[in-house]
């Protein structure tokens, strides 16, 4: 069983966006306050940000690439979370991820 820190509730009900300028950038936020805590300059970095997908993060969600407790402090703390792509040197990597942006897939 996870040890839930008293600041955080029990679920929380995210959006997730991803930039449709960046690949493989995804910003997290708490549905009730959208993008509203989210800084400016993030904005623009994702121009217009596309929403992806809603969800219920509870602290023993299963998240793909990140850990759900760090995801929920993050929110609760700054109102938004900002997950990265992997970074890579490999070439072919690169390629594959910048095909994917232009299918609609990253």
């Amino acid at each position: 069983m996870i040890d839930t820190p008293q600041n955080l509730p029990d679920k929380l009900i995210c959006e997730i966006y991803r930039s449709a300028k960046k690949p493989g950038y995804y910003l997290y936020v708490i549905k009730q306050d959208g993008l509203s805590r989210v800084p400016e300059a993030l904005l623009a970095l994702f121009e217009k940000p596309e929403q992806s997908l809603v969800l219920l993060l509870t602290p023993t969600r299963k998240l793909a690439k990140e850990q759900a407790l760090q995801v929920m402090q993050a929110l609760v703390d700054k109102g938004y979370y900002l997950q990265l792509p992997p970074q890579t040197d490999d070439p072919e990597m690169l390629a594959i991820q910048s095909q994917n942006h232009k299918l609609g897939r990253a």
